[in-house]
């Protein structure tokens, strides 16, 4: 069971579960559960879909271990048959149940408190005749049109071709949070739409209703979509697997990461949707204590920062130029990834799921 640490406060438990939402689905709520429940259940959920990049891996390990510190028990959801069903690694379970094995040694590698989270295999509990008791329930009590609409939660649109399995997904997840018994769901903003969907039909099907915690979804290396749906935008924004060269992946070299970095998105002066100064305020000011810009005295010489908020008023100032501060973001997420390179270079059984993973063809 997570305890929460014998030196935090409630405001100061409150906080840290704060740091993680950019949504919450109702603070008021929140406040009401950890006053009448010293341990919540969270749970969040990952489709084994190729290769981790560095939002699912370092940020994810961040924002548990922020959750977990605050005293709630962890639930990581291995949604297996989720990937099937929406035909990921080409519908083959053998290969996502694979790549579901190799995030796990990621999340290992790069820090996440893995002895206090707690990963459900999807495939584990789909035997239960109980659980499609819940997804027909689920199914029974919303419409095809809202269905189709929650599309996003598996990275489709409304107007794609979809195989028949791919809309019993939605229904699925939503059973998913009522099966697993969670006061919490803790997932990106690119799921909202089922958490809603969830809440809704809670009291309806018989159970309590959840809250929705939505972290924020770090943005790819590109440059964005403008959208006037702030969900819709996040979902465009996000790093993307079929892009290769949109995002830091958790094996990457210190060559790859700099090639991605330097031709990335990341216009002088520009502090909104800027994915390098993302990386800044999301992962390296999560990790360390300052951070270090070092140029020749004939640029201003060296620069440090002790906060996100003094680099990001230094680089709108024109004082700090976007290729001073693209290589020392090389920098620092390399040290970061070393200690994970070096994880799978030495565990045997690691590194045999990477390599296997990396002979997988993704598909989207």
């Amino acid at each position: 069971m997570a305890k929460k640490h014998p030196s935090l406060t409630f405001t100061e438990r409150l906080d840290l579960i704060k740091q993680v939402g950019e949504e919450i689905i109702t603070e008021p709520e929140l406040i009401t559960l950890l006053k009448e429940k010293p341990h919540p259940i969270a749970y969040d959920g990952f489709e084994p879909s190729g290769k981790i990049h560095i939002a699912q891996g370092i940020l994810r390990a961040i924002t548990i271990n922020k959750l977990i510190k605050a005293g709630i028990e962890f639930k990581m959801f291995v949604a297996d048959w989720h990937a099937w069903a929406n035909n990921k690694m080409g519908g083959d379970l053998e290969k996502i149940q694979t790549v579901g094995k190799y995030f796990i040694e990621v999340w290992k590698a790069c820090g996440l408190d893995t002895e206090k989270v707690k990963f459900i295999w999807a495939s584990d509990i789909l035997n239960n005749r109980e659980y499609w008791k819940k997804v027909l329930a689920v199914s029974r009590q919303t419409t095809l049109n809202r269905i189709l609409r929650t599309t996003q939660i598996m990275g489709r649109g409304e107007k794609d071709t979809l195989q028949a399995s791919q809309i019993i997904y939605p229904c699925m997840q939503a059973a998913d949070i009522f099966h697993l018994q969670v006061d919490i769901c803790q997932l990106g903003m690119d799921q909202r739409k089922v958490n809603i969907l969830a809440r809704e039909l809670a009291s309806s099907l018989g159970y309590k209703k959840p809250l929705a915690i939505h972290h924020h979804m770090l943005m790819g290396l590109g440059e964005p979509v403008k959208s006037d749906d702030p969900i819709e935008k996040a979902i465009s924004m996000k790093m993307s697997k079929s892009k290769p060269d949109s995002a830091i992946f958790m094996t990457d070299t210190k060559e790859d990461i700099a090639r991605k970095i330097k031709k990335a998105y990341c216009p002088e002066k520009q502090t909104t949707d800027n994915p390098i100064l993302e990386y800044c305020k999301y992962i390296i000011f999560e990790k360390f204590s300052s951070f270090n810009i070092e140029r020749p005295e004939k640029y201003g010489g060296n620069l440090q920062f002790s906060s996100y908020q003094e680099l990001e008023l230094s680089f709108a100032n024109g004082e700090l130029h976007p290729l001073d501060l693209k290589t020392s973001v090389i920098n620092y997420i390399d040290l970061i990834l070393i200690p994970v390179r070096e994880y799978f270079a030495n565990n045997k059984e690691a590194k045999r799921l990477k390599e296997l993973v990396e002979k997988y063809e993704i598909t989207r």
